[in-house]
């Protein structure tokens, strides 16, 4: 009777150890929770640190998606420009100028633009068609880590780390290849409205007299 106990708590023990290797957090289940996100918007803050530069160059604007194949980035500063994805079209916009380009045409920025927006829209199939990813964490808190499988991609851009906290992309790590590197933070939300000039005043009424003085009359 003491060793059947002693078996059941044996097999108990090793099912408990065994569960959180059942439960694990994987790729599949993280595009599940992304492809919840049908669309949004966001605030960024981006650091760019350059081989050669002392300081990062900073970045600031918005970011915009909606399923399943639009992505917009608008910078505020340092100066407005706006790229703009959708379908296999990608549109730049800068001081005034617009150009249009094919994504297929640069495979290097097809594969970043694949990454971003496979990751926001939860496209699993697309992603590990140009990366391996390996998820760690859990819904609560989770980091991809993604390497690129395209030799032409892998030229120029190491890896890339994306994380965030449940359907939410919260963070944009790159390294390229040579030492730059780029830290990118995402704030979820209503993007900020634009500022608007402030009114102007009404003008204050003349006091000045009018000129010569009305005539008198006789009576």
């Amino acid at each position: 009777m003491r060793l059947e106990w002693l078996g059941r708590a044996l097999a108990l023990a090793l099912a408990l150890c065994a569960a959180p290797a059942w439960a694990a957090f994987d790729l599949p289940e993280l595009m599940g929770l992304l492809a919840k996100q049908k669309s949004g918007e966001a605030r960024f803050t981006e650091q760019r640190f350059v081989h050669g530069l002392e300081g990062p160059l900073d970045a600031s604007g918005t970011l915009s998606f909606d399923a399943p194949d639009k992505l917009v980035r608008r910078t505020l500063s340092p100066r407005i420009e706006t790229m703009a994805v959708e379908g296999n079209t990608l549109t730049l916009s800068r001081g005034g100028r617009t150009r249009t380009l094919a994504l297929d045409s640069m495979p290097e920025l097809l594969g970043l633009v694949e990454a971003m927006r496979g990751t926001l829209t939860g496209d699993g199939a697309t992603l590990q068609r140009y990366f391996k990813g390996t998820v760690t964490g859990s819904p609560a808190k989770w980091t991809l880590d993604l390497v690129p499988l395209d030799s032409r991609l892998a030229a120029q851009v190491r890896s890339m780390r994306i994380s965030g906290r449940a359907s939410d992309v919260l963070g944009l790590d790159m390294e390229f290849v040579g030492g730059d590197r780029s830290a990118m933070n995402i704030t979820p939300g209503a993007a900020p409205a634009p500022v608007q000039p402030p009114a102007t005043a009404p003008a204050a009424p003349s006091t000045t007299a009018p000129s010569g003085t009305p005539g008198r009359t006789t009576p």
